[in-house]
């Protein structure tokens, strides 16, 4: 039997697990080792990859910032997500404020100390990376265009310090880049979206509050449009192997995306948009195989490329 005081550890670890949103921590390190292995450094064996210790060490740094991301950004959106997600707010409140932000710094300073490990250049770029997510979550979350770029750059930015580890600057790099960061953008508009009556009680000036859920919208659609981009070179210029029936039926979502935006007008609704593009984003990640799905298939392939 657990004693009260072993309970309530219990239940203030869950709680910080939800304020770091570590459901998403083994999708992004799954993300980073997959973009390594198949688009990063396509000439390399894949084992030879999986067992790089520095890579090891950048995307654990990487996953200590990211985290230490959500903590800093549920810090300073504490009211406004009692308004837009009570339920969920309630059990991150169980961690004190002044916990969370000894864990924010505990996990950017050993982020910083493995990242110097590997490079100076390592833990400067990490320390930029460290200060824009800080710099984003205290300010330029609150402006419209500005915030929602940033938080979309943020998202892939540790994909490009793992480009940097490897130095391999492909084209078809940027293109996969491109079309994962107008995709996150799409679902930074739509939390817009999503939050605004938190946006409006906390004034946070973002793109539905300043000019209404109709011009949102037309800017979502645009971006969605232009999607098209960076299927298109990727299809058409490169080739994607198997990944091409990702993008195919990626186009197909986005179109019924496109329709049911412009019939949603309530929270839920764009929750439900949010929640198609989470998917959209996930899927992609896992689809990143199917560029060599032999990997799979056969597992001599892993010693073989």
């Amino acid at each position: 039997m657990l004693t009260r005081k072993s309970k309530l550890f219990l239940i203030k670890i869950f709680s910080l697990f939800s304020v770091v949103r570590g459901y998403n921590i083994p999708v992004v390190v799954l993300a980073q080792y997959l973009s390594s292995i198949f688009i990063l450094s396509p000439e390399k064996r894949a084992l030879d990859v999986i067992l790089d210790w520095r890579l090891f060490i950048l995307v654990f740094a990487s996953t200590l910032t990211i985290a230490s991301g959500y903590i800093i950004n549920n810090f300073y959106d504490s009211e406004k997500d009692l308004i837009n997600r009570p339920n969920k707010t309630r059990l991150d409140r169980l961690v004190s404020q002044k916990t969370k932000l000894q864990v924010y710094f505990l996990l950017n300073f050993l982020a910083t100390i493995l990242a110097l490990i590997i490079s100076f250049r390592a833990a400067l770029f990490f320390a930029t990376y460290i200060f824009l997510i800080w710099f984003y979550s205290h300010k330029l979350k609150k402006y419209p265009i500005v915030g929602n770029l940033t938080a979309s750059l943020l998202a892939v930015l540790p994909f490009f310090g793992i480009l940097l580890y490897f130095k391999n600057f492909y084209p078809v790099i940027f293109a996969h880049a491109m079309f994962l960061f107008l995709l996150i953008f799409i679902r930074e508009m739509i939390k817009d979206l999503e939050n605004i009556k938190g946006d409006i009680a906390n004034n946070y000036q973002t793109i539905p509050v300043r000019f209404g859920e109709r011009i949102s919208k037309q800017i979502i659609t645009i971006l969605t449009i232009s999607t098209i981009i960076p299927v298109y070179i990727l299809i058409e210029k490169y080739d994607v192997g198997y990944m091409d029936l990702y993008f195919y039926v990626s186009l197909m979502i986005l179109i019924f995306f496109l329709l049911k935006l412009w019939k949603s007008q309530t929270q839920p609704e764009y929750v439900q948009l949010h929640v198609v593009l989470k998917i959209l984003i996930v899927a992609g990640v896992f689809c990143i195989v199917l560029i060599n799905p032999s990997v799979l298939i056969n597992g001599k392939a892993l010693l073989k490329l």
